[in-house]
């Protein structure tokens, strides 16, 4: 039997990302999100979680969006905002110890309000990028917690055996944008044997209800809509349902 967490990135966001996760969690197949400390939608996310006992809540440590909440963390910010991710892309030098100190401000964040966090991931991905990767180990070391294992040093750290980083496309109308090299229908057709015989798999997806603050800050949009009711609706999701050979956990269990 396969054990499958299906995590929404960007819990925090805005109101609209949120409903997005809380319905696809509701009424879906929605297993686990991850929580951005430093967005405007934090509080509001951190008052549906309270209702939301079986959601697991990890940190989406976030290095490219927004402002810091530290201020003493000058080699991550441009201006008042973090650098851009094309900052990261290329090779880049900052300061170990302030990224240390800010992805801790926000882990510390996430626990101050009342949620224990289920494990660690970051906004696009950020985590496997360079010395980044010694700071997320080092922080999963210290608070005990597994990382999304999509980067290099994972073997140091708890992870899933599987990491699914296509999903998106499920939601993703225009083919030419799409990251999978084959139909959606034959990629989900591999993805549901994947979720029967590996032991442990995350599929990563973003889920979201368009709001001004998503619609403004983000090139990435009407394919998260599009997911929420995928993962509530679709064939897929009642067969992972239904499936005895696959079985729907969080972090928690891992």
């Amino acid at each position: 039997m396969g054990k499958v967490i299906i995590n929404s990135d960007d819990f925090g966001y805005s109101n609209g990302v949120n409903y997005g996760i809380v319905d696809a969690h509701q009424q879906g197949i929605l297993t686990s999100t991850t929580l951005m400390a430093n967005m405007p939608g934090f509080d509001h996310a951190v008052k549906l979680k309270k209702e939301l006992p079986d959601l697991g809540v990890g940190v989406h440590l976030t290095l490219t969006c927004g402002e810091p909440l530290l201020k003493n963390v000058d080699s991550l910010m441009d201006g008042a905002n973090f650098k851009k991710l094309a900052f990261y892309q290329r090779p880049f030098e900052i300061d170990g110890d302030q990224l240390y100190e800010e992805w801790n401000a926000q882990i510390q964040k996430v626990y101050h309000a009342g949620i224990i966090p289920t494990h660690l991931d970051s906004h696009h991905h950020t985590h496997t990028f360079g010395m980044n990767q010694e700071v997320v180990v080092a922080l999963a070391k210290k608070y005990g917690l597994p990382v999304r294992g999509n980067f290099e040093k994972r073997a140091e750290v708890r992870h899933v055996d599987y990491f699914e980083p296509h999903f998106d496309d499920v939601g993703e109308s225009i083919v030419e944008k799409r990251q999978i090299n084959c139909s959606v229908e034959e990629y989900l057709e591999g993805l549901l044997e994947i979720l029967r015989e590996e032991k442990t798999v995350e599929i990563m997806c973003h889920t979201a209800y368009i709001d001004q603050l998503l619609l403004n800050g983000s090139s990435f949009i009407y394919p998260r809509v599009n997911q929420v009711e995928f993962l509530i609706h679709s064939a897929f999701a009642k067969q992972v349902k239904e499936d005895e050979l696959i079985e729907q956990i969080t972090y928690q269990e891992l």
